[in-house]
């Protein structure tokens, strides 16, 4: 439980001085009047959306899963789905958050490479749909920061999901060269480690080679007779995505701020593709710095973009972690598993 704590500590010091900088810098009484004139019920459906994506989470896994021959309720799935977003919340690039629901499908009697096919299968949708409309927002933003160290950071973001792809479906099409690249570098590093601990490397080896080939199993079963579960994922992260990218539409409006729909869901994409860095747990300093530009675009009132920061910031952050911490609590009877989930 400490490990959860110390980055769960780190990652909220690092958005909270995050947050308080940009305050500092932007708030003037037309903040204080903002705040005080805020549109009550645009926070509520901000709120409703937030928690509607939980849903579609749940039943893009349990559609996923069913496509694997798993039937789960929508209510497990969806459990399963929140259950991961507190460890996702501390940990690079939400990397702990996969690891996490594996292990909780792999607890719902789904072998454990079906389950990572299809938490896998769930991160490659979201990273196709990024990838796929990144470089439209790219286009259509493009003339609002000409400064080129902005467009490195974007090209960082584009090319580290395009690496994590290409290794993924590396490991897909060349199970073989996958198993036997993974035993050159384990080999090269038994020196560093003793002889003691070969037996222990040959069985986590003999671990990997079993799990690969249920990896590629569970990714060819969707693409040969699972082909449904993957439409319906698919059609399900587009809903997911969408629901999420509104959040931000309805605080502007809710500051009295036109939503600039399509502006705001263009620049989202991109702070996605920054977020992907994995620079601190939970993207925090990234997230913040990141959406206060990206932001910029689309609010029209530059006092505006701090406090418009922390809103969307507690919606999608600290209420991910208040909420996923709670169902965590009913979901995982030993916190040990959040640590293994950090570990990885």
């Amino acid at each position: 439980m400490n490990r959860i704590f110390k980055w769960l500590s780190v990652s909220l010091v690092i958005s909270f001085i995050s947050i308080v900088l940009l305050l500092v810098f932007t708030v003037d009484t037309t903040t204080i009047d903002a705040i005080r004139n805020i549109k009550k019920e645009a926070i509520v459906a901000a709120i409703a959306l937030q928690l509607f994506s939980y849903v579609v989470w749940g039943l893009r896994t349990k559609f996923m899963c069913q496509s694997l021959g798993h039937d789960i309720k929508t209510l497990k799935t969806t459990e399963i789905a929140i259950s991961s977003l507190l460890v996702a919340a501390v940990t690079p690039s939400s990397a702990g958050g996969e690891a996490l629901r594996i292990h909780l499908l792999s607890k719902n009697e789904i072998p454990i490479g079906k389950a990572t096919a299809v938490v896998v299968g769930e991160r490659l949708t979201d990273a196709f749909l990024i990838l796929l409309i990144a470089p439209f927002a790219l286009y259509i933003l493009r003339g609002f920061f000409p400064k080129e160290n902005f467009d490195m950071l974007l090209i960082a973001g584009e090319l580290f999901i395009f690496i994590i792809l290409g290794i993924l479906i590396y490991s897909i099409l060349k199970p073989n060269k996958t198993k036997s690249t993974i035993h050159f570098f384990v080999n090269k590093t038994k020196r560093f480690h003793g002889r003691k601990t070969d037996e222990a490397l040959a069985n986590v080896l003999e671990k990997i080679d079993i799990e690969i080939d249920n990896f590629q199993y569970g990714i060819r079963y969707f693409t040969k007779k699972g082909r449904k579960g993957v439409y319906y994922g698919i059609i399900c992260t587009i809903i997911y995505r969408g629901t999420l990218y509104s959040i931000l539409p309805v605080i502007l409006a809710g500051l009295g701020q036109p939503p600039e729909i399509l502006l705001s869901f263009m620049a989202q994409i991109l702070l996605t593709c920054l977020m992907i860095i994995p620079a601190t747990p939970g993207a925090s300093g990234i997230a913040e710095f990141g959406a206060s530009s990206l932001f910029s675009i689309v609010i029209a009132t530059p006092s505006l973009i701090g406090i418009t920061v922390l809103t969307w910031r507690a919606l999608t952050y600290y209420m991910n972690i208040v909420v996923g911490g709670f169902i965590s609590i009913k979901v995982l009877k030993d916190a040990d598993i959040i640590n293994e989930s950090i570990k990885k």
